[in-house]
């Protein structure tokens, strides 16, 4: 079943120290003021922080999907269409871009446990 924004809001929820920003028309997420996602309601799209290598494996295996949207201190940033992607694998994208940015007692701590 495709996501949706709540899942999307449920999924990062659950990650450890998420701070939500909001503005008129988009939405930044970060932990420990380092920014990990960014969400556009008006598009149902969000962008997620990668290692460019997943970045371009992602856009390359599914370009309807995916797409560049920066790269920026060696991270790639991905645009991922909420109606493309499960539940599952939007949990893991979040996860991943989380824990790239996340401090590393935070990150030790959450081990590999994705939200559901």
């Amino acid at each position: 079943m495709p996501c949706r924004i709540p899942d999307f809001l449920d999924l990062v929820g659950q990650l450890p120290e998420v701070g939500q920003h909001d503005r008129e028309k988009w939405s930044r997420f970060e932990v420990a003021g380092r920014v990990f996602g960014y969400l556009w309601p008006a598009t149902r799209t969000v962008g997620l922080k990668q290692t460019i290598a997943e970045q371009l494996a992602l856009v390359a295996e599914r370009p309807e999907v995916f797409e560049v949207q920066f790269t920026a201190g060696g991270f790639g940033w991905v645009v991922v269409r909420l109606e493309g992607v499960e539940r599952d694998e939007l949990a893991e994208l979040a996860f991943e871009a989380w824990r790239l940015s996340a401090p590393a007692e935070l990150v030790t701590a959450r081990a590999d446990r994705l939200p559901t």
